[in-house]
């Protein structure tokens, strides 16, 4: 698939709530995830290496969530190899605190893959 068939494809199954699938059909086994400096101090990890490590962190994530109140992404833009988004999501935390999270993600795909996603929030 191209760039665009990839991020055409993300957004359909994001729009389902698919990320499951996602991760499955889109990504590569050898995916590399960044997160911003400052995600360390919310207990998630800056680097996060290959698929299953990449699961296991999305379900710690959600394993953290008591409510989802709501969220977005928005259609995605391509550039050459990398399409980027914007999404967010509105949700109430297991410990009680509400976090309204707004982010750019940026998605870098090779041979069909996504091969690296950074988020920047």
């Amino acid at each position: 698939m191209t760039t665009q068939e990839v991020a055409s494809r993300y957004i359909e199954l994001e729009k389902q709530g698919n990320w499951n699938q996602i991760q499955e059909e889109l990504y590569s086994e050898n995916i590399v995830s960044i997160e911003p400096e400052h995600a360390a101090a919310m207990g998630m990890p800056t680097i996060t290496k290959g698929i299953e490590a990449i699961k296991a962190k999305g379900k710690a994530f959600n394993e953290g969530i008591a409510e989802m109140h709501g969220g977005y992404c928005t259609e995605p833009i391509v550039g050459g190899s990398f399409f980027s988004v914007a999404m967010g999501m509105d949700c109430t935390m297991k410990d009680g605190h509400r976090m309204n999270m707004e982010e750019i993600a940026v998605f870098e795909v090779k041979d069909g893959k996504i091969v690296t996603e950074q988020f920047f929030f």
